[in-house]
């Protein structure tokens, strides 16, 4: 049984198709993993090939648009210019902090569903998050030299604007010879985390956010599972305070729902719909889908991801799935069964030096997939983002 197509086979079904929509995460697929994400880098031919396929692309990542850590500054500086993707139209399109930031080819910005006590409360917690980091540190690590502490801290705390976001790969790789240590530091990062979550209760913002972790393995409770520390990998090395509501799958929808109406002038779920109001499951998600979009209106959807993870659960003998894009993966999925069109899943292998993650080698699929997984790959990119860049090259020559 053949079980992956070939690049060739996923550009020639994606080309005979005229209405298309490719939904893209970033990180881990066309920007390479780091252990700073200050240091990204974005391939300068990549941002123009994006631009020539219009309306027919789209991000959804959990990452930002805006800010000094957001994508644009990184396009801006592979184009070495602050004024030319905004001239030509060479920004990312699509929804950012995982459905809450749109913003369209020229950078127009909006943010669907949030209020404005809500982002006060967001920009204060990066320097919440710096005071408690640090107490947590003079304690794990009283040897740290006081120089190294503050540069270890200025990396973790990422300031971003919608997803403030603790980020432990530079504080893992200083003890990642121990994932003992590893992992009583997840637990840290939980606990601070978990502290400014009971923090905006005093603030009568009990049901605005949630913790999101990277990569995570599936939801209990109501709370994402953390992902421990293995010889092997360090598992969960990011958590995000995020906006409730604000899952892929959800950002989907809106990107679905602002692409038809770009084609056929019409909102099929009302102009107002954001991820907030969007349903919470992903049956209701696909009964919306199926009562407000006509067959003739669908996209064949080409979703595109890295971060998918299955753990065996020994305890109660079955399987922990997660991972930020297994979501809107599986949807994507789903939607192609129920509109009987070929909607294509692919999957690119992320881990490299600085970031360690499972990746799929061959038919072997430990740590992203198991046998009685729902969710299926048409396509593996095993050489991660320089890979997926090289063939995202080759699809985009067709338009």
């Amino acid at each position: 049984m053949k079980m992956f197509k070939t690049k060739e086979e996923v550009i020639e079904t994606i080309i005979n198709e005229q209405n298309i929509l490719i939904v893209q995460d970033l990180d881990g697929v066309c920007i390479p993993l780091v252990q700073d994400p200050l240091k990204r880098e974005i391939n300068k031919e990549y941002v123009k090939d994006v631009s020539r396929l219009k309306e027919k692309f789209a991000v959804l990542t959990c990452g930002e648009h805006e800010g000094r850590r957001g994508v644009n500054r990184l396009i801006e500086k592979a184009l070495n210019s602050k004024t030319k993707a905004k001239e030509n139209g060479l920004y990312l399109p699509g929804l950012a902090a995982c459905g809450v930031e749109f913003q369209d080819r020229f950078s127009n910005l909006s943010h669907p569903g949030i209020k404005d006590n809500e982002i006060k409360f967001l920009t204060e917690i990066p320097t919440m998050m710096r005071s408690m980091l640090s107490n947590e540190l003079k304690e794990f690590l009283p040897n740290l030299p006081n120089e190294l502490r503050s540069k270890l801290i200025d990396v973790a705390v990422c300031d971003t604007r919608f997803t403030p976001t603790l980020n432990f790969n530079e504080i893992f790789g200083y003890v990642k010879n121990d994932f003992q240590k590893v992992k009583e530091m997840q637990l840290i990062m939980e606990k601070i985390m978990n502290n400014l979550l009971e923090d905006s209760k005093k603030f009568g913002l009990e049901n605005s956010f949630y913790l999101h972790l990277m990569p995570n393995i599936g939801i209990r409770d109501g709370r994402e599972i953390m992902k421990y520390s293995t010889q092997n990998e360090f598992g969960t090395t990011d958590i995000q305070f995020i906006i409730k509501g604000a899952i892929k799958e959800a950002g989907l929808l809106l990107l679905l729902n602002k692409y038809i109406a770009n084609k056929t002038g019409v909102y099929p779920f009302g102009e107002s719909f954001n991820v907030r109001n969007a349903p919470k499951t992903h049956s209701k998600l696909i009964e919306l889908c199926r009562d407000k979009i006509p067959s003739d209106q669908m996209p064949l959807l080409i979703g595109v991801g890295d971060t998918v993870t299955s753990v065996k659960d020994n305890k109660y003998n079955s399987w922990l799935r997660g991972g930020s894009d297994r979501g809107f993966l599986t949807l994507i999925q789903r939607l192609g069964e129920l509109y009987n069109k070929d909607n294509q899943v692919l999957f690119v292998n992320s881990c490299n030096e600085q970031v360690l993650r499972p990746r799929i080698n061959g038919t072997d699929m430990t740590g992203i997939s198991d046998p009685n997984d729902d969710l299926k790959f048409n396509m593996i990119i095993n050489d991660g983002p320089k890979e997926y860049i090289a063939w995202f090259k080759q699809l985009a020559s067709n338009y």
